[in-house]
């Protein structure tokens, strides 16, 4: 075999019709060919150039390759905690520093981890290992997202008695309420929570600290508190016309669908059905909106872009081992969606609702000072025609007023929350480090339970 596979999707017409998983299940007999083209690479850079986790990449590889899948889950199982989340929902960084991607297609590093852990879990292998000893101590984890998740894991570990307190229904934060079942069906969290409840962590949720209970009581009734919060405050788009009906942040969008997914609502509280949408925003959470408006039965989807169309392979200023920064079709985009790029959205059009956004093109470039900057296009205003539009504009940081704020914490000059060691309350995850991705949160947050647990020693 000389490169991937890209026959991976369910046809669009039948995933379409349903919000089932739109990767189809991949066998060892499509992904032990992949995994052997690891072992042809001299010098991995996967595993410490790409994975935040340090997951063993090459070893497990070659164990699949091998046909050992019991030892490749064994590899795979000692760095990653939940690897059938990040096995759906990473966009694979070891892959943009794969050898073989230097000057082909590199490896399948993403499936071969999601067969892995799902042949594991249908052998009866994964289990939550018992930690080496007790602490004595209690430590509080607030949010259950997925930096809150491995906090508690890895806290749990190391021999501390946990409570995570999540404000929603159920846990799993982002992974539950803002990424869509078809690309992370919420069975898959919710078997992983079966089993960390088994193991002992307690979960307290429906509960909101700052209004249901005090963070003061956190700090008086635990030996540590982690903070795992997120970035709930989206970046808004300031233009006339902003406060109209039918203009909606994406995560309101996300979190309905999901809510009406598992029944936790009844009706959808924002629906694309029988609209125009404009998605604002085009990175992968925009993707999202697009697919969910799609199963919806939306009447059409657009998405723009306010930067330039990425390249179609690697600038000059970016080169292997670093993440490609180039053009990406997600399998949302395949189902239907027209994209536009370099176009500034400048008002809001219509009477109480929304009926459409006025946009103007915009040429990128260097400023006197240096700094990139656009330049509207004279002659270029139009209107793109909406009933719904939806921002997925990316977050700004932690809302004042936060549990951090209630404890005390500093911040960062981005809004960021800094843990203060000394009176154990830590931060973790993207309320520490700013918006990122899934794997790089739980990253976080493992590095931070070491803290808490040398704190507490």
């Amino acid at each position: 075999m000389n490169g991937r596979l890209h026959d991976i999707y369910r046809p669009v017409s039948e995933r379409l019709a349903d919000f089932s998983e739109v990767e189809r299940r991949l066998g060892r007999d499509d992904l032990a060919p992949q995994a052997s083209r690891c072992l042809d690479c001299g010098v991995p850079f996967c595993h410490g150039e790409g994975c935040p986790l340090a997951n063993e990449i090459p070893d497990f590889n070659a164990a699949v390759a091998h046909g050992d899948l019991r030892a490749a889950w064994g590899i795979l199982s000692r760095t990653a905690f939940f690897p059938e989340f990040t096995a759906r929902v990473c966009p694979a960084l070891c892959e943009g520093s794969c050898t073989h991607g230097a000057h082909d297609e590199a490896v399948m590093v993403r499936q071969i981890e999601r067969l892995i852990v799902e042949t594991a879990f249908r052998e009866g292998w994964v289990e939550q290992p018992a930690p080496r000893r007790r602490l004595g101590k209690r430590v509080a984890v607030v949010g259950a997202g997925p930096a809150g998740l491995m906090a508690a894991e890895a806290l749990r570990r190391g021999g501390a008695d946990v409570t995570v307190f999540e404000k929603n229904r159920a846990p799993g934060g982002l992974l539950r309420y803002g990424i869509p079942n078809f690309k992370l069906e919420k069975t898959v969290i919710d078997r992983r929570i079966a089993l960390l409840e088994k193991a002992g962590i307690a979960f307290v949720c429906g509960t909101e600290i700052g209004r249901d209970i005090a963070p003061a009581y956190l700090k008086a009734k635990f030996d540590a508190v982690v903070l795992a919060l997120g970035t709930a405050k989206a970046r808004d788009l300031a233009i006339p016309g902003r406060e109209k009906k039918g203009i909606h942040f994406a995560l309101e969008f996300l979190g309905s669908e999901a809510r009406f997914d598992t029944g936790e609502a009844a009706t959808r509280t924002v629906s694309a059905a029988g609209k125009d949408v404009l998605v604002i925003g085009g990175g992968d959470t925009g993707s999202d909106c697009v697919g969910t408006a799609n199963r919806q039965g939306a009447k059409s989807v657009t998405q723009i872009e306010i930067m330039p169309k990425p390249p179609a392979s690697r600038a000059p200023g970016n080169p292997w081992p670093e993440w490609p920064r180039v053009f990406k079709t997600s399998s949302s985009h395949e189902e239907g969606c027209v994209r536009a790029w370099n176009l500034n959205s400048k008002r809001a059009l219509g009477e109480e609702s929304v009926e459409g956004i006025e946009v103007e093109e915009v040429k990128w470039g260097k400023g006197p000072d240096g700094r990139m900057g656009f330049t509207p296009q004279e002659g270029t205003v139009r209107t793109i025609p909406a009933q719904l539009v939806l921002l997925a504009l990316g977050f700004t940081g932690v809302p004042e007023g936060s549990p951090g704020d209630g404890l005390g914490l500093a911040r960062t000059p981005r809004g960021g929350l800094v843990s203060d060691p000394e009176g154990k309350v830590f931060a973790a995850g993207d309320c520490a480090t700013g918006a990122s991705l899934v794997v790089r949160a739980m990253a976080h947050a493992k590095a931070v339970a070491s803290d808490v647990l040398s704190a507490l020693a």
